[in-house]
């Protein structure tokens, strides 16, 4: 294989994947590992991808290491947050036994539930009282308050959580790719979605199209653990590969 065909490989790998190690391009272009390296450091230099140790990523990939205030999230991304909580709402039937997690599109389904007998368990405290008011019977975890996304986490709320088996889970990400699946910048958010995700028998990640291509700190979940509602999905063949797809906007 000539250079450019190789160059022209490799970032049409990245375009679908986000990320690549040297070994995975060795297998995928029958190239030695120094030939790999050394188009990597080429790329790199024209600007094309990011090299890191081992191997790299899209220059497209974003990190995001840190929770947006939560009043800051009601302002982003508001059409597409609605059809994605419309129909989020949607998949709840009666006699549901639902967790619902942290989150403004979360926030956003609560309006969009039109079945009665639903029982909740959140972790959210906006969300509690959004459900009460709609007359749903609700039970709030305990835990730490954590004020930038005014949801309950830690030991408490985790043990909480350990007791139910749940229908039904929705749930938000921070970022979502192939190889860091779903993640959330907080350790202790992280473990409490890991640990609910794992008491439900059918599990929803609702997020618009922003969220992928992003990596934060902690993985949570695997792609095949969860159904993806979100508004679009582009050049992401890969993570359908891994996962149920749902796009509002295509329905």
């Amino acid at each position: 294989m000539l250079t450019e065909e190789r160059f022209n490989s490799i970032l049409k790998i990245l375009e679908e994947r986000n990320s690549i190690t040297v070994q995975e391009l060795t297998k995928l272009l029958n190239s030695s590992e120094s030939t790999i390296r050394r188009d990597l450091n080429s790329l790199h230099k024209m600007g094309k991808l990011k090299k890191v140790h081992g191997g790299a990523t899209s220059i497209n990939l974003k990190y995001d290491t840190k929770d947006d205030d939560i009043s800051h999230r009601h302002t982003l991304n508001i059409d597409s947050k609605q059809a994605i909580a419309k129909y989020a709402g949607s998949l709840i039937e009666e006699n549901d036994f639902v967790f619902i997690d942290a989150g403004t599109t979360i926030y956003y389904m609560v309006d969009y539930i039109t079945v009665k007998n639903v029982t909740f368990v959140t972790n959210a405290v906006e969300h509690a009282i959004k459900l009460s008011k709609k007359g749903f019977k609700v039970f709030v975890t305990g835990g730490e308050f954590k004020n930038t996304t005014e949801a309950l986490v830690g030991n408490e709320t985790v043990e909480s959580i350990k007791k139910y088996n749940f229908t039904k889970g929705f749930f938000g990400a921070n970022g979502i790719t192939k190889k860091a699946h779903f993640t959330t910048p907080d350790v202790n958010e992280a473990l409490t979605k890991k640990v609910a995700i794992e008491r439900c028998l059918k599990n929803y990640i609702l997020c618009d199209s922003s969220k992928f291509g992003k990596v934060s700190s902690v993985t949570f979940a695997n792609l095949c653990e969860a159904t993806i509602i979100t508004d679009r999905i582009d050049n992401n063949d890969d993570i359908k590969k891994e996962t149920n797809i749902v796009e509002v906007l295509n329905l």
